[in-house]
């Protein structure tokens, strides 16, 4: 029996057991509100404090969402017996229906199922792909590495001008060779792409990883592998801007909504190669510029607050950021030159180890 099903088995006795000695069930589930985030300086990730919430099933307020707990926690069980996999739209579909006798659905949206499924995870503590739930597929990967998925062997250096598509569910993924100096994590395809075209991760003998935007649990868990078992160093690239910046601290430190799973998910070895706002001075990107919305800045005022970006050189960035009212995306490179990027900046910046912490 695996650890997760022995877990999910376990849940459903302590419920039976509840009702067999005419106990209201409950279920202990940590808070992952704000209030219950911890900054752990120590160890550099966002960490779930120590309080839960109680869920019982003999209460008007809590009985539906206790019903959809168990629903899911079931048909997880039923996916660990048949060793299969599904999505968390199929779970949706899978679970709703109206309940006999009454005009009231399981679920309604799947807006209802996704957080029950967060409060399992976390309740078990296991990763929801452990659970065999799967996302969408998001992001992609290049570079010197062989990897064994499913009994395919993959070669991520011989897949074309594409890359690999990073699944959403990376536990399975078997690492069979790994040569690399360090792994280049990027928010935008486009940038991606200009690297991978000028053979960047040839030349500098790295692995390339776009996260398409916000970073995606696979890709996440994907670099923090990487870096883990093989010492690789990350270095982030983001555009010039509060939400670039907060891409990159996700990554490193982990994020508010899932910090239950931030020392599987969270890199805390990851720095920052740019850009920044100083960096349009020094590089002579005042041409190719945008102007910062007020969604922005109000985004970067937050940021000052938070405990993981009190560092002198962070607070400076933003603080520019707020005050020039200007923002800058990794496109802006292209402004100096087509081959900038790879020429001139990365290389420079590398070679200096002009690092953000």
């Amino acid at each position: 029996m695996t650890e997760v099903k022995k877990k999910l088995e376990t849940l459903g006795e302590d419920v039976l057991k509840d009702i067999d000695n005419q106990k209201n069930p409950d279920i202990d589930i940590p808070v992952r509100s704000l209030s219950n985030v911890i900054y752990d300086d120590k160890l550099k990730q966002l960490t779930l404090g120590d309080k839960v919430s109680k869920r019982f099933l003999f209460n008007v307020a809590h009985a539906k969402p206790f019903m959809q707990f168990m629903l899911i926690a079931a048909l997880c069980k039923e996916l660990q017996e048949q060793n299969i996999h599904t999505s968390l739209r199929d779970v949706f579909y899978a679970l709703k229906r109206t309940l006999p006798n009454s005009d009231e659905n399981t679920f309604d949206e799947q807006n209802e199922s996704d957080p029950i499924i967060v409060d399992l995870e976390v309740t078990l503590d296991v990763l929801r792909e452990q659970l065999h739930l799967n996302a969408d597929v998001r992001g992609r990967v290049v570079g010197n590495v062989i990897i064994k998925d499913r009994g395919d062997t993959i070669n991520w250096s011989k897949l074309g001008s594409g890359g690999w598509s990073i699944p959403s569910n990376v536990e399975e993924l078997t690492f069979k060779s790994v040569d690399a100096d360090y792994i280049l994590v990027m928010e935008k395809n486009a940038a991606f792409e200009r690297l991978h075209e000028d053979r960047f991760w040839q030349k500098q003998n790295c692995i390339l990883v776009t996260t398409q935007g916000q970073a995606a649990r696979g890709p996440r868990r994907l670099i923090q592998r990487l870096s883990s078992d093989y010492k690789l160093p990350v270095y982030v690239f983001t555009d010039a801007d509060s939400y670039g910046w907060y891409i990159y601290s996700v990554i490193k430190y982990g994020s508010i909504s899932l910090a239950h799973i931030s020392e599987r998910l969270g890199c805390p070895t990851a720095k920052f190669i740019g850009l920044t706002i100083s960096d349009i001075d020094e590089f002579k990107l005042q041409g190719f510029t945008i102007k910062a919305k007020e969604v922005d800045i109000k985004r970067a005022h937050e940021m000052l607050k938070y405990d993981w970006f009190k560092h002198p050189a962070w607070q400076k960035e933003l603080k520019l950021m707020i005050e020039r009212k200007v923002k800058a995306e990794l496109e802006a490179l292209s402004g100096r030159g087509l081959r900038f990027m790879t020429e001139v900046y990365l290389p420079t910046k590398i070679k200096r180890k002009d690092f953000l912490p």
